[in-house]
């Protein structure tokens, strides 16, 4: 809708839907069942009725279909009709009070669709619970907490729910914000309406997705607001979807009942997708842009390049898309290397001397590397955590600290909060999983490419004295 109806409109609106159902029905079919309907609000493109609560099953069994073709008939915004009880309308607002008007959702992005969602290794997981939540709200897992670094599908996933629940379920009230949001609306509420409006506004609700919530690390008060907000919709069987760049455990800075809270539904980690669900995304945008695609080989080779996160991916799509529009030429895989090579339009003055050593890239950014490579954050890679993704980017990190940097062991050591011995066991058993094509190969090029320009990976070992 580009507009929710005001309540003047909303008058005009139903009475345009009672004129059209007037004629198409008997007299007294329409006096016993549709006379008693009375408009309550509009909301993303529903017109919410209450009626009797002796004939409502009746009335929206039998004639909801009715409804909606007069509705469509009489208003170019409002598509559908559904029912609720007098209860469900907020205490202290009167009928035809536009709930919207009381909380107001973020804007959904079209594509944040799960029949657009590209399903792979690191987020198949968090895709089917995603999906059994929006098929069964308040039941399936509650709350879900989706949590993994920028750019791995967190948004996408809240948008898909709330997407498909607006559709399927037009008679839920479901609310999509951000913790920055909340908050400016907690901080507004208590200066101007106070904090029981603002309670009464968001503990009606049947759905709640919040993104971001390592945001409310350090807002005590914010957190006092959504720890009652969370216990009122939790015992009352409302769906909670929350997201975090972070698990629940390593968000230090939140009181010790919240990240309890988050843990009693189903924690699930979004990982970086691997080359076969970037070479899937890729394929995705080039049936959406204007892209001379003559070599699908193509797209394998910018796979192999954009390693890291779904973003890295559109900028290499949209440097390729770009470098094939100036040069009047379809994308093929060396189309694509130029397009890619950090300096395809440098001119060769001299000759690059092949014995000029490359300077070491530093042990926090190839701590960064790993940690993006494999999802998990630095914090919890230089943490005691020993899960099995924290451990694997742990050893790939002192693994490529070793390979890449003149670096001794101790020193390593130090980098990591280690003793040299724990880096030279990280070093071997890398070192033993190395094995074409196996997670740790893929893991350990990945967080390669990331701190080594692609022209500098020539496999030879910097320091001589890598070897454990």
């Amino acid at each position: 809708m580009s507009r929710e109806a005001l309540p003047d409109d909303l008058t005009v609106i139903w009475e345009r839907v009672r004129g059209g159902l007037a004629t198409s029905l008997p007299p007294a079919t329409f006096e016993l069942w549709i006379e008693p309907l009375r408009p309550v609000s509009t909301q993303q493109g529903t017109l919410y009725l209450t009626a009797p609560a002796t004939t409502r099953t009746w009335v929206e069994r039998r004639y909801r279909d009715a409804l909606q073709a007069a509705l469509r008939d009489t208003s170019a915004d409002l598509e559908r009709v559904a029912f609720v009880t007098e209860g469900s309308i907020p205490p202290g607002e009167s009928a035809g009070t536009s709930w919207t008007a009381s909380v107001q959702s973020l804007p959904l992005d079209p594509t944040h669709t799960f029949e657009r969602f590209v399903i792979g290794s690191g987020n198949r997981l968090a895709h089917s619970a995603a999906l059994a939540v929006a098929e069964l709200p308040g039941e399936a897992y509650n709350p879900l907490f989706l949590h993994g670094p920028p750019g791995l599908g967190k948004t996408h996933l809240l948008g898909a729910i709330v997407d498909y629940l607006r559709r399927r379920r037009p008679e839920l009230t479901v609310h999509y914000t951000t913790v920055e949001r909340f908050t400016t609306e907690f901080v507004g509420a208590l200066r101007k309406d106070g904090p029981e409006r603002f309670k009464q506004r968001y503990r009606g609700l049947d759905a709640l997705l919040i993104d971001d919530v390592q945001e409310l690390e350090g807002k005590e008060h914010t957190q006092e607001e959504f720890v009652q907000t969370f216990n009122a919709l939790h015992a009352a069987g409302k769906q909670i979807v929350l997201s975090s760049d972070r698990p629940p455990e390593a968000l230090a800075r939140l009181a010790e009942r919240l990240r309890d809270r988050f843990g009693w539904g189903l924690s699930v980690q979004l990982g970086p997708p691997d080359v076969r669900t970037r070479t899937a995304l890729l394929w995705r945008m080039t049936l959406e842009g204007p892209l001379d695609l003559r070599d699908p080989a193509a797209l394998k080779e910018i796979a192999g390049h954009a390693i890291g996160n779904v973003r890295r991916l559109q900028g290499a799509m949209t440097r390729v898309t770009a470098f094939s529009s100036m040069l009047s030429s379809p994308v093929t895989p060396a189309l694509a290397r130029q397009a890619l090579d950090p300096c395809p339009s440098a001119p060769a003055t001299t000759a690059p001397d092949p014995g000029a050593p490359h300077p070491a890239p530093s042990v926090e950014s190839i701590q960064e590397a790993a940690c993006t490579a494999l999802g998990v954050s630095r914090s919890d890679l230089l943490s005691t955590a020993r899960t099995a993704r924290v451990s694997q980017a742990r050893q790939v990190a002192m693994y490529l600290a070793r390979d890449l940097t003149p670096l001794s062991l101790a020193q390593i050591a130090r980098a990591f909060g280690r003793d040299h011995s724990t880096v030279l066991h990280a070093v071997r058993a890398v070192s033993g999983r190395l094995d074409h094509g196996s997670d740790t190969a893929e893991a350990v090029d990945s967080a390669r490419q990331l701190v080594v320009p692609p022209a500098d990976i020539s496999g030879q070992n910097p320091n001589p004295s890598a070897s454990p």
